[in-house]
């Protein structure tokens, strides 16, 4: 049974919450965060990288206060306001032909350490220990975590009906995409929210395992103060079927000192593979893989037969490809640390593999067929682990727009 609860949200008031919302600031580029910060006082990058300029010059923890200090002048000069009851909120985004729309709520903490709420990534303990510093000493987030859950006829038709109302926010932003936000703040709809999410029996996080890893362990350090807001972090949760699954391609800077002949000779061992030239080739299937290699596009298809009755972890075709041919033949150990590889996510173009490999930086490439959301579930089920930058996944939220206090 998952729990979900309303909160008193902070949030932009509404002429300016088009300039408000952002995008995480680690996916801006150095020249567009200085642009954005240069030209857009009410960005919430002002917030959430203050001293844009002397990062790399103070410590994390002063960093970190003027994150806190940023924050409440926001909130002073009117930019941000506080809801006066707790509520949910219904978002919608709509992006290059794709709508995502899902419920924001507080999820507990509880249920996460009970499984309740399951995982299937790994996280990094400095990382989860960085972040939980910054929650501590900020008391506040804007990144929920993106949660999935088994598709609902009840759920499904309260969203289709809510959104005939009036929104609070409806806006653009130049990258081309158009938010809805409702509130839903009538006791009747609280109740039947919370009643029909009692009936799931599992959530599955989708992105934000660190920030949840994150929020369980402030809990445990802090919940002698007694903020229940603590038993609780901000998650987006949105039916499985209405996620976008990418996958993460591979790009590696060098052979292992293998020549090109030998490495195909190698990788013929364990795939079929195909000369594609020029084409533009991806995997339409599982099993099968995409490579660019000295100027040409070639298919790979995995070739063991008793591929059907491996472990669920050894069918996953990120598995596959670090087993079979980047751990062996390439020397790849670390995923996450070793600098001779590098991830493009799988909704880029393909051509940009192509060029970071024709200009030298990289020798080799590799294109995946993304997982979908039955073998993640399976996956944590089973509570196994995906290797690193298997999955990027659909839609990402925008900072500023609804902020959870600690």
């Amino acid at each position: 049974m998952a729990k979900i609860i309303p909160f008193k949200a902070v949030r932009p008031v509404a002429d300016k919450v088009a300039l408000v919302t952002c995008k995480t600031y680690d996916t801006y580029s150095s020249a567009e965060l200085a642009s954005w910060l240069d030209y857009n006082p009410y960005s919430f990058l002002h917030v959430i990288h203050p001293a844009y300029a002397n990062a790399q010059k103070i410590t994390l923890d002063k960093r970190f206060r003027g994150v806190a200090l940023k924050y409440q002048d926001f909130k002073q000069e009117k930019i941000l306001f506080s809801e006066e009851d707790p509520v949910f909120y219904l978002y919608e985004i709509q992006a290059k032909g794709q709508t995502f729309t899902g419920i924001i709520a507080g999820t507990s903490v509880e249920d996460y350490q009970n499984n309740v709420i399951k995982k299937h990534e790994d996280t990094l303990q400095y990382r989860v220990e960085l972040f939980k510093d910054y929650l501590h000493q900020t008391h506040f987030n804007t990144e929920p975590v993106l949660i999935t859950y088994p598709d609902s006829v009840e759920i499904n038709t309260f969203i289709s009906l809510r959104k005939n109302s009036e929104a609070i926010y409806e806006f653009s932003t130049t990258n081309k995409e158009k938010h809805t936000l409702w509130k839903i703040d009538t006791q009747s709809e609280i109740d039947f929210l919370q009643e029909h999410f009692e009936k799931i029996p599992n959530l599955y996080i989708a992105d934000g395992h660190h920030r949840s890893a994150s929020a369980e362990l402030l809990y445990q350090q802090d919940k002698h103060l007694g903020n229940k807001n603590l038993n609780y972090f901000m998650s987006f949760l949105i039916a499985e079927s209405n996620i976008k699954i990418y996958e993460f391609n591979r790009l590696i800077r060098d052979l292992n000192g293998l020549t090109k002949d030998e490495f195909l000779k190698k990788l013929s061992e364990h795939f079929k593979i195909e000369d594609k030239d020029q084409e533009l080739w991806k995997p339409q299937n599982k099993y099968e893989f995409g490579m660019y290699l000295d100027g040409s596009f070639y298919a790979l298809f995995y070739q063991f037969n008793d591929k059907n009755e491996n472990g669920i972890l050894d069918n996953l075709d990120a598995q596959i490809l670090y087993d079979k041919v980047l751990h062996p033949l390439l020397g790849i150990e670390d995923l996450r640390n070793d600098e001779r590889i590098d991830y493009i996510p799988g909704k880029q173009s393909i051509l940009v593999i192509k060029e970071l490999i024709d200009e030298g930086e990289f020798e080799v490439g590799f294109m995946l067929y993304p997982s979908d959301i039955k073998e993640i579930k399976t996956l944590a089920d089973n509570n196994l682990i995906m290797p690193p930058k298997s999955t990027y996944i659909e839609p990402k939220f925008r900072s500023g727009l609804v902020v959870y206090e600690l």
